[in-house]
């Protein structure tokens, strides 16, 4: 097969998937490490990927492109169920918690069903709808109401005026993207409004993102890194973006992937 074929392939896999790993395309294109290497290296040069530790990604497209809810559910499954396990662990029984709208808050929401005695806000339908189906007589779910984004987020001034107002103990915070200078940020600028309210209302913020976001900058900033208590990543993420984010939030968490992909 010659390069160019085998980069349209990478390419289609990486539109298709949200990102790849190097082993993945080892095996599935039966050619080098090596090999997939520089072809990942000639993809990133023309600006069509950006490559991450241990694969790539697609690259960083406008700020305030917004994928929908099912285009980004697939992306880095197994990293965000080891991101959710871990993030469930820090909540407490019998506490008000806040989550935001995004693929990764919602699988959150999966294992924190298993946590008695939740009172969760939140102002999205893929959170709200994973907690109605668990039907758990001793939850409470509030969802706040508003305008509907792509995400499925819910925002606006009826989303704002249920928020404000409220005293939460934790807020999980999905997020588009994570930079030192920009902070956590989203490409909408009406969720980045309804997302900070949620972190105002917060006595502790936890941000749930995988390696991916590192990097990536939308329009809007919903908070800087120093304002999160706990951010909770995985392993993909590589150190010097471990260092840097450790000199900035309050506590760095990196989930094991390797239990989540066996």
């Amino acid at each position: 097969m010659l390069a160019a074929q085998r980069q349209a392939l990478i390419l289609e896999q990486i539109r298709r998937t949200g990102g790849v790993r190097v082993t993945e395309l080892v095996e599935s294109l039966d050619v080098s490490d090596m090999t997939v290497r520089r072809d990942l290296d000639a993809l990133a040069g023309r600006g069509a990927v950006r490559k991450v530790h241990g694969g790539a990604v697609a690259a960083e497209g406008a700020r305030t492109e917004e994928p929908g809810f099912e285009a980004k559910s697939t992306r880095q499954e197994n990293e965000k169920h080891a991101i959710a396990r871990a993030v469930a662990d820090l909540v407490e029984p019998h506490s008000a918690v806040g989550l935001s709208a995004g693929t990764t808050t919602a699988t959150v929401a999966r294992y924190l069903t298993y946590v008695p005695g939740l009172t969760v806000v939140t102002n999205s339908l893929r959170v709200a709808e994973v907690f109605y189906q668990s039907a758990r007589p001793d939850q409470t779910v509030a969802l706040t109401g508003g305008f509907r984004t792509p995400s499925d987020a819910l925002v606006g001034p009826v989303a704002l005026t249920a928020v404000r107002g409220l005293n939460l103990d934790v807020l999980v915070l999905g997020v588009h993207g994570m930079q030192v200078r920009a902070g956590f940020t989203t490409p909408n600028l009406m969720e980045a409004e309804t997302d900070q309210a949620l972190v105002d209302a917060s006595a502790s913020l936890v941000v749930a993102a995988d390696h991916t976001k590192w990097g990536t900058v939308g329009m809007s900033t919903i908070a800087p890194l120093d304002r999160c208590d706990v951010l909770v990543t995985d392993a993909g993420i590589d150190e010097e973006a471990r260092t840097t984010l450790s000199e900035h939030v309050g506590r760095l968490v990196v989930a094991d992937v390797h239990r989540e992909e066996t």
